[in-house]
């Protein structure tokens, strides 16, 4: 069975930019989990390339059938989850798993897999950073990004329980770093 990476930080770290730079490596033999979500489609995303996008009420039946490796209701009504089933046709193939999930997702799915698996905590420099960086998106609503600045100084509260913690201050240094981390984990570098 392959390894897994898992991705977890605030929403606006730079986390999906880490992980697609990642991904995009020569040689590289990543595979990328795809989660599902009960959120609605942001700008150019689509299903089965960013996310599966199931209704709530789908959410729930899969979760009664446990269908999923971890899920959470972030928001109300707003699941996000790691199916089973995704994590082991990929890792069947003999690919190393990347994961892109939240924080409590990334705790939980170390906790499954243990030294197979890597986490990495993706930290902004500051809750101003990430708000700036949130505001330039130009994705959502001023409530909306007030609700993800508190959730992000809750979930910075979980970087201890992470293999590694990356500040993202620089993104040309985060990017080098994320190499040389995933690059000495599985090749079974301390």
């Amino acid at each position: 069975m392959g390894k897994l990476v898992i991705f977890s930080a605030p929403s606006g770290s730079g986390k999906s930019t880490l992980v697609n730079y990642l991904m995009s490596q020569p040689d590289a033999n990543f595979a990328f989990s795809i989660s599902c979500t009960s959120r609605a489609p942001r700008g150019e995303e689509q299903n089965g390339r960013e996310y599966y996008f199931l209704t709530p009420e789908e959410f729930r039946r899969r979760i009664a059938n446990d269908e999923f490796l971890e899920y959470e209701e972030v928001y109300a009504d707003k699941f996000y989850g790691t199916l089973k089933s995704e994590v082991e046709r990929l890792s069947a193939e003999g690919k190393t798993v990347l994961f892109d999930v939240d924080v409590k997702g990334g705790v939980n799915i170390k906790k499954f897999y243990g030294d197979r698996a890597l986490s990495i905590f993706v930290q902004p420099p500051s809750i101003e950073e990430l708000s700036r960086r949130l505001h330039s998106r130009g994705t959502d609503a001023e409530d909306v990004i007030q609700v993800r600045l508190d959730k992000a100084a809750y979930e910075l509260t979980f970087a201890p329980q992470f293999d590694r913690i990356i500040v993202n201050d620089d993104l040309d240094t985060a990017k080098a770093e994320v190499v040389r981390v995933v690059d000495d984990f599985l090749n079974d570098k301390d």
